[in-house]
């Protein structure tokens, strides 16, 4: 295979989680025009990243981070958009490296970006742990925008396992809504820094919206 093959090869496969719709906002009846994709998804944590690392001064290497959290969702180009409510941690992460393998495989650089891959899901190094606790965070971000526009009722539900886990169960009956579940959710299971934590209670405490 020639090498415009190869980058074109590529580029397709990539292009297919422009279409791939998070599968959280689907479980939870997002009612939108537009749900975000998991492209839009990268993106937004590639901002989240460039503002952290601005405002807090994160010794990191900043372009590896956006490089790790451009590949660190390629794997749902072949598995698609799994949730740790639907599938553990430790099978994800089998199926998830066996098909990051295979899309890297015909590339030159191939073996450097998949090792840049299994860097980021490990979260040992400073840019790996810097870029996991972005990930985590934008997503609850983006629950807190889709509930500005009253885009979750909570009484439609029926369908949802996500919404009988117990801990999502514990927050919703303590009186947080949809949102602050989530950001409060976060805080408890993800390893945030106090940086983390605090613009994540920022978000909590404060009203935000989408800039139109």
């Amino acid at each position: 295979m020639s090498r415009e093959e190869n980058v074109i090869k590529y580029y397709v496969i990539c292009n297919k989680l422009k279409d791939v719709i998070r599968t959280g906002w689907k479980d939870w009846n997002v009612k939108r025009e537009r749900i975000e994709s998991v492209a839009e998804h990268i993106f937004g944590v590639q901002m989240l990243a460039i503002a952290m690392k601005s405002e807090y001064q994160y010794d990191v290497d900043i372009m590896k981070v956006i490089f790790m959290i451009a590949i660190h969702e390629l794997g749902e180009t072949i598995i698609g958009d799994l949730t740790q409510f639907q599938i553990s941690k430790e099978e994800k992460e089998k199926l998830e490296h066996k098909a990051v393998h295979e899309i890297l495989s015909g590339l030159l650089d191939g073996n450097e970006i998949e090792e840049l891959f299994l860097e980021f899901d490990s979260h040992k190094t400073k840019e790996a742990m810097f870029a996991y606790q972005c990930d985590k965070l934008e997503c609850d971000i983006q629950s807190k925008l889709y509930d500005s526009e009253n885009c979750v009722d909570l009484n439609n539900q029926e369908n949802n396992k996500t919404f009988y886990n117990p801990r999502v169960q514990e927050l919703l009956k303590s009186g947080e809504s949809w949102s602050s579940m989530w950001l409060k959710f976060g805080q408890q299971v993800y390893p945030y820094d106090e940086n983390f934590l605090a613009v994540s209670n920022y978000v909590v405490e404060n009203e935000i919206k989408r800039v139109k």
